[in-house]
């Protein structure tokens, strides 16, 4: 990939088209086909090969935003983590983790690592020194993510990836939370990043994709199982998510702003008690945050002064919606303890240092004005109620 003329939103609009030879249309031709001819072609395809035209022209797609050789595109980010992570380790081996992880992450990893004779620890923090102390002589993977969820703390890439080579593990990124937008591990030394893709790449809240990039060899290897695993992706929501992508550059920068404009905001308002975002000063991990980043990402938390009820606030919220997901165009807002990380359990997600009354907010591209707005109306609406606690 020539940077020096394909930008972001060139590649993002232009890279990994499926070209419409017979009509010449505008966009890419969608191919629904489950059977193809397996005599005199080139390539046998098959969706569950991650090989049908759309598949394909995807996947360079994705490898060109991340600057990596090759990708994979698959049915949700769980599907894309749990695929990568079990094509690099088997029973006798160690993976290492980041504390602070995306609750579907850690609940794979308590659940299922056993089940495999996979051994599996949690860092203490998410320093390279953290790191460091918890590595075994049968760790083979690390684990990492960055920004992460929901509490935005921020990873060192390059020093992880130093120290992964200097043990010779495989090192793996959620890059979810940044984008290829505003993040690119591949260019910090990172071997393997994951996406869900459902997320900032789909953009509007009507897909579920996750996405694993990396070299030609990694991919391989992860093909090599996740061909007998099941979890590709259909043509039509591929299609849907080449659509989605052509305007991810363009949203991301306006997420990104309204971000930290709502960030700072948050940080002086009288009913805040704490705001985690990267692209504060006051964030501990502000200066690694510039290093490795483009942008400071569309996702923030930030918790209620004591005795304000976090719940009520959202459901007196008349804009910002409370919802599951994330990275729509639209805001959103939710509670980790009952979503994203409810399958943990308290003491683990008091490690973690995630509070019942923290919020986690999708930042959307709405007119800040009009959101700063709703917050205010919603916590008038607490206090002329007296709903605090």
């Amino acid at each position: 990939m020539n940077k020096s003329f394909k930008g972001i939103n060139t590649i993002c609009t232009h890279v990994g088209e499926v070209k419409d030879e017979q009509f010449k249309g505008a966009v890419s031709p969608i191919y629904m086909s489950s059977s193809y001819a397996f005599e005199d072609v080139d390539v046998k395809r098959y969706p569950r090969y991650f090989n049908t035209p759309n598949q394909e022209a995807l996947s360079k797609k994705i490898a060109a935003l991340e600057h990596a050789e090759s990708a994979l595109i698959f049915g949700s980010g769980m599907a894309a983590i749990s695929h990568a992570l079990m094509a690099f380790l088997k029973a006798g081996d160690h993976v290492l983790l980041q504390q602070t992880l995306y609750g579907g992450t850690y609940n794979f990893a308590v659940t299922q690592f056993e089940k495999y004779g996979i051994e599996y620890s949690f860092t203490e923090g998410w320093t390279v020194e953290d790191f460091e102390k918890k590595i075994k002589p049968n760790t083979k993977v690390i684990y990492i993510e960055t920004p992460s969820n929901p509490l935005l703390t921020i990873t060192d890439m390059e020093g992880v990836a130093n120290l992964s080579k200097q043990h010779g593990l495989i090192s793996m990124i959620d890059n979810t939370f940044a984008s290829p937008v505003n993040q690119n591990p591949i260019d910090f030394g990172i071997d393997i990043v994951l996406h869900s893709a459902t997320k900032y790449m789909g953009g509007h809240s009507d897909i579920c994709a996750g996405a694993v990039v990396a070299s030609k060899e990694h991919i391989h290897t992860i093909w090599e199982s996740s061909i007998c695993f099941g979890g590709s992706l259909s043509d039509q929501t591929v299609w849907l998510l080449e659509r989605s992508l052509k305007t991810m550059g363009l949203r991301i920068k306006a997420q990104n702003e309204n971000a930290q404009k709502m960030a700072e905001f948050l940080a002086y308002h009288q009913d805040v008690d704490a705001v985690y975002y990267p692209g504060l000063g006051s964030h501990p991990d502000h200066e690694i945050a510039k290093k490795q980043m483009n942008g400071f990402g569309g996702m923030l938390s930030f918790e209620l002064k004591e005795g304000i009820n976090a719940s009520e606030f959202m459901k007196n919220l008349q804009l910002i919606k409370p919802s599951m997901s994330l990275a729509g165009v639209e805001s959103t807002v939710l509670l980790p303890v009952l979503t994203s990380h409810s399958l943990m359990s308290t003491e683990d997600r008091a490690k973690q240092g995630i509070k019942d009354g923290l919020i986690r907010f999708s930042v959307g591209i709405e007119e800040v004005e009009d959101l700063i707005t709703d917050i205010e109306q919603a916590l008038a609406q607490l206090k002329s109620k007296k709903v605090l606690v």
